[in-house]
Formats: structure tokens, sequence, C-alpha cells
């Protein structure tokens, strides 16, 4: 058997070291990612168990966030990847990805801009183009809403300010925070978005609602304005 790998079949494995028995003994978080996204796909292919092909597949798309962009077509020209698992790996994704816009109630207060990014971060790193959220505040930080506002390149000239205070105003919102993604991977502010940023922290002083900060979300990276000393009251 030179050159072969042994991959024995999740009924070879000693039931502690299966998936499925491992998430209902220690909860999915002891689980890999792997693990995780096996019990989604549910079998493996001849040579290679399931196990075995989450790990290929993570490999192949560089991880959840690659295989969340991924498209059908694509996914399903894996080897072992047929439309039926596709549309269980996307339907899964999917649920994730509106969990992540949790209901108002359940809505967290911003204290930082981690708080901010641990919000809508995971989302936002994986659309397709840039995006620009609002995320209205109360008195005591608290979300009560985010609002997707645009949806392509950004700048002065393509943001408009009335819109971008108009919820805030009817809502009665007691400050802003606004977010939008990078799809370059690279969150490093644009002349264009430092240049926003200013012209939005003064329509806030005029209307008595702050702007609190302009988040910046790359891929596994994100940089606060207000960090940097580029937003200032």
């Amino acid at each position: 058997m030179s050159g072969a790998t042994y991959s024995p079949t999740i009924k070879d494995m000693p039931q502690g070291e299966r998936p499925r028995e491992r998430l209902q003994h220690y909860g999915p978080q002891a689980l890999s990612t792997s693990e995780l996204l096996a019990i989604i796909l549910r079998t493996g292919v001849d040579g290679e168990n399931v196990v075995r092909l989450a790990e290929r597949l993570l490999a192949q798309f560089d991880g959840l966030p690659g295989l969340a962009r991924a498209s059908f077509a694509e996914l399903c020209r894996v080897k072992g990847i047929g439309p039926a698992k596709v549309t269980q790996l996307k339907a899964a994704l999917e649920l994730g990805r509106r969990l992540l816009v949790a209901a108002p109630h359940e809505m967290p207060i911003i204290s930082s801009p981690a708080d901010v990014v641990h919000l809508v971060g995971s989302e936002m790193a994986l659309l397709p183009q840039e995006e620009f959220w609002v995320l209205l505040l109360d008195v005591r930080n608290r979300v009560t809403r985010v609002r997707r506002q645009y949806r392509g390149s950004l700048n002065k000239a393509t943001v408009r300010v009335a819109e971008v205070f108009r919820e805030a105003i009817r809502e009665n919102a007691a400050s802003i925070i606004v977010v939008h993604n990078h799809p370059s991977g690279d969150p490093t502010p644009s002349p264009q978005d430092v240049a926003l940023t200013r012209t939005l922290v003064d329509a806030g002083k005029l209307l008595d609602i702050p702007l609190l900060d302009h988040v910046i979300v790359g891929m596994g990276r994100w940089v606060s304005l207000k960090e940097q000393g580029l937003l200032k009251w």
C-alpha cells in the first residue's frame, strides 16, 4: 500500500471521536470547523471520510469566508460535493449570516469598535461589493437598528448625508455609527473614506446626533477611524 493514505470511515472511528457524538456530549463549541462542516455534509466519498472531505473543502476555499463567497456552481465542481450537499451547506451558511443581525431587543451595547465588528463584521467581510451600513444607538449606546444604506463604490458624492441621518432623526436616535467594508480585504481608510467621515461628523454636530465612529471592515482585519484619530468632535 505504498503511497496510499488511510482514511477510516466515520463508522470505523471510535464513538468518542465521531463528530455527531462529540457534539452531543461536549457541545458544538468543542468541535473544530471541519468537524462541524462534516456534520452538515454527512457523508464522504470513496477513500475519504466526511471529515477529510470537509478539511479539503476548507483548504480549497481558504476557510468559511471563501465557502460563503463561492457560488453554487463552483462548489458543485468539487469532487464529492454534489447539488444536495451544496444546498445543505448554503442553507447552513445563510442561517449563520442571518443570526449575525439580531432582533432589536437582542442588540448589544456598543462600548468599543470591537463591539461593532462583533455585531456586523463577519457578515460584512463576506460581501462581494462595498456596502455602507448605519447603526442607530439610544442614549445608552444600545443598537436599536442596523440599516443597510448604500451598495457600490462609496465617496462624498454618492453618500447623501441627509439619507444617512434621516432614519436617525425619524427614530430619535441619540447617536450613530457607520460601517462599511472593503472587498479587497484591506481595511486601510482611503482619502475618500476620511473625507466622507469628516462630512458626517460636521452634519452630526448640526443635528445634535453625533457620529461616534466609522469602522471599516476587511478580511480578518478592521480599522476604527476614531481610534486612528481621524474622527474628532
